[in-house]
């Protein structure tokens, strides 16, 4: 039933799995590491006091995992060449994303944090791409070692998917910038230095020309941090931002005055169908554990998986997988061909639109599916499934709400876009 991969993704998948075996799956054992993968304790890696981020050893056993991976080969794999990555595409990334989700959780791939042995390393892609010479020299290098970490400034209180419509705003003055406004579920986690905040510097609100980007320390005078949103799946990184004359000079600007959006929608069109090929992975994880637990199962004298109200669900779901599978490798294809060409992706943003938001309902409707079909174990904390909804739920909402989504792709179909 498995899309088939060419023999070199195979052959790098392989050894992926055999160095998570020698070196990650140890590690996740080494002193009490364990508790940090106990599904009961999420709090292990939640520091309370600090208004719950990640707690510093947690941090610190992540960082541990990405190094052992860097010295590896594996952690920059989506890096082009220069960077001392293998340029690996979207198609390879989507791979890899599915396969590692698969696995179940673990410290191979900790999403709440975006944390994988094969990093997920947008913001430095972003730089690469968008960044002048002295920016790239400064950011690329230590946010790919964690030296230094970028975070994505966008969402505000009264505008979420609608960035157009921000409030935030930039001026002139001599030759600075002062930037006034406030942001919200903004992903800033412990070892982040800088932000890349959005503000509308030209234009009307509405207008897809004059938002800016601008890479601002985290230090800066203007700049607070109130306190933190406690999610659904701690610990947090969503910060609430406020933004009060913050100065910042004209060669903060990331991208070019005014191009703003277009820094953004590569983030997002990168991240959604990376995202969307974990959501794949993680939902087969829950369907393969359905299943065997099903067939081991007796009730009422019979195994479980004889039963039609546990077969169908699942093949449903096993159906779904495929078919959502296909379209991210298809349009990962297409983006991998634009990119080559030096054309923008956003062209095909319904395609990555229709993957995200199918990939992240159906890993929500396999965990929940799981928990279902393994009765009221599935419901506990011994088991992950509760744990793999908790994180997933919530990317029907981030990148974009799924309602987002499909909005664009009906845009699409109907010429409104």
């Amino acid at each position: 039933m498995n899309l088939e991969l060419p023999p070199d993704l195979k052959d790098l998948l392989g050894s992926l799995d055999a160095f998570i075996e020698r070196e990650i799956v140890p590690l996740e054992q080494e002193d009490d590491n364990v508790r940090f993968f106990d599904h009961r304790r999420e709090f292990s890696r939640t520091d309370i006091e600090q208004g719950g981020v990640p707690r510093e050893d947690w941090l610190e056993l992540l960082a541990e995992a990405r190094r052992r991976a860097d010295r590896a080969g594996f952690y920059r794999h989506s890096m082009p060449k220069e960077l001392g990555g293998n340029g690996g595409d979207n198609v390879e990334m989507a791979a890899i994303r599915e396969h590692l989700a698969r696995r179940g959780l673990g410290l191979h791939n900790d999403l709440q944090n975006e944390h994988s042995v094969v990093g997920n390393l947008v913001m430095v892609e972003l730089m690469h791409r968008f960044g002048t010479e002295a920016q790239r020299e400064q950011f690329v290098e230590p946010c790919i070692t964690g030296d230094m970490g970028l975070a994505f400034a966008l969402t505000e209180p009264d505008h979420g998917s609608d960035a157009t419509w921000m409030s935030t705003r930039a001026v002139r003055d001599g030759g600075d910038w002062v930037i006034t406004g406030t942001k919200r579920f903004n992903t800033i986690a412990p070892g982040t230095t800088h932000d890349v905040i959005f503000a509308r510097t030209s234009g009307e609100a509405g207008d897809a020309t004059g938002i800016t980007a601008f890479i601002v320390p985290l230090d800066a005078p203007g700049l607070d941090i109130p306190f933190y949103w406690w999610t659904l799946n701690m610990p947090t990184d969503h910060a609430e931002l406020t933004i009060d004359q913050v100065r910042v000079p004209d060669d903060a600007i990331l991208g070019g005055e005014g191009n703003g959006l277009a820094v953004a929608q590569t983030f997002v069109h990168e991240n959604r169908i990376r995202q969307a090929a974990t959501g794949v992975g993680a939902a087969l994880y829950c369907i393969d554990r359905s299943v065997e637990y099903a067939k081991s199962r007796v009730t009422f004298g019979r195994p479980l998986a004889s039963r039609q109200a546990i077969q169908w669900p699942l093949v449903e779901l096993r159906t779904e997988a495929e078919l959502v599978r296909t379209l991210i490798h298809r349009t990962a294809s297409e983006m991998d061909q634009l990119h080559a060409a030096g054309l923008p992706a956003v062209t095909i943003g319904h395609l990555v639109s229709m993957c995200n938001y199918r990939g992240n309902r159906l890993v929500c409707q396999a965990a929940d599916q799981a928990m279902q079909v393994h009765g009221g174990v599935g419901y506990t904390r011994h088991e992950p499934f509760e744990h793999i909804y908790r994180h997933h739920r919530r990317y029907r909402i981030t990148e974009g709400s799924e309602e987002m989504q499909i909005r664009r792709v009906a845009g699409h179909m109907f010429g409104f876009l």
